[in-house]
């Protein structure tokens, strides 16, 4: 019996047969991605459009987000952006190189330039943006060889469960315009 240890739940479990480090690592991934859907579900709840983000060094979760440009009136509040801030405040710097991010959508531009500024190692996004993803979507900065830092970008984590909350939101909303249209 090999035991393995996973860090983000301090739990331990036995196998008859070796565990890959991948499989550690995808375990991982569904379980930090889920805590990013949690956070999307609290700005689902305000009216925001349901993103999240959540900061991990270590296996512990050092920042987290999630979109509020609508409550707080800024254009810069996206989850990722509201997350990688609580992580800086958190570590005490705005260099983030051992952390990931895990973010339900993925990163627009404005979100991918910030990541590669914080110079963060790795991130793991959920659903894609087919209107302003920046991971190849629309555009890929995170490919572009020419910026002094390189960020590994592992796509489609959980993306039916990130992808369903925001079709649900947005099915919602123009129920709700419908309806107001209606009342005119």
């Amino acid at each position: 019996m090999l035991p393995v240890s996973l860090p983000f739940a301090g739990l331990v479990f036995t196998s008859q047969v070796p565990i890959m480090p991948h499989v550690c690592a995808m375990l991982s991934d569904e379980f930090f991605m889920r805590e990013a859907l949690y956070q999307a579900e609290s700005a689902g709840c305000l009216g925001e459009v349901p993103v999240g983000a959540v900061v991990v060094r270590a296996g512990e979760i050092v920042g987290r987000g999630f979109n509020t440009p609508i409550g707080d009136q800024d254009p810069s509040a996206h989850a990722e952006i509201i997350a990688l801030r609580d992580a800086g405040r958190t570590i005490g710097n705005y260099r983030l190189p051992d952390c990931e991010l895990f973010v339900t959508l993925e990163p627009c531009a404005m979100c991918a330039g910030a990541i590669l500024q914080a110079r963060i190692a790795r991130v793991v996004y959920g659903a894609r943006d087919p209107k302003t993803g920046a991971h190849g979507s629309v555009l890929d900065l995170f490919a572009e060889t020419r910026l002094n830092h390189q960020t590994s970008v592992i796509g489609g984590v959980l993306a039916a469960e990130c992808g369903k909350l925001l079709q649900e939101f947005f099915a919602e909303r123009r129920a709700q315009q419908r309806e107001h249209q209606a009342e005119e």
